[in-house]
């Protein structure tokens, strides 16, 4: 079979002008990114580290991007939003499964607006959900994130 030099060809342009077909594929009918709208709101992807122990977690969307750390204060315990763009105003809520609590408004930390403080009353458990909504240039984005992130590593390697 592969004697017949026509099918050896065939058989090794084929996987090669199926993944150039995919990828014109993808360009010329692939939905095209475009800015945010006033009025509209756009949900927030939580990544990959939020699943384990890593210290902060990271919610986006396209060039949009927020980050969530805990810190320990001379105040005492705060989470606190890092973001790529400067918000308006940010709200967050951290309720346990089960319960439902109001957000909150953070507090703007700087003058650019990228930095937004709430302060907590201790480290939330992990079975914990955290819920915020971001407001920039008229449009918002809403995210909600698992705590695990803001867990102490026990055996030196992240949990996962």
């Amino acid at each position: 079979m592969l004697a017949n030099r026509n099918i050896a060809v065939a058989m090794l342009v084929a996987p090669i002008l199926s993944i150039i077909a995919w990828w014109a594929v993808g360009v010329f009918t692939g939905e095209k990114p475009q800015p945010a709208q006033p009025g509209r709101s756009y949900p927030l992807i939580e990544r990959s580290n939020c699943r384990y122990a890593s210290g902060a977690c990271d919610l986006e969307n396209a060039d949009f991007k927020l980050t969530v750390s805990y810190l320990e204060g001379v105040s005492g315990p705060y989470l606190i939003v890092r973001s790529t763009h400067a918000l308006d105003s940010m709200f967050m809520t951290v309720a346990s499964s089960g319960s439902e609590s109001p957000p909150k408004s953070m507090t703007a930390v700087g003058e650019h607006s990228t930095r937004w403080r709430m302060e907590v009353n201790s480290l939330p458990d992990p079975q914990a959900r955290i819920r915020l909504v971001a407001s920039a240039s008229g449009s918002a984005w809403f995210g909600d994130a698992g705590t695990r992130f803001l867990q102490p590593q026990t055996d030196g390697h992240p949990q996962r």
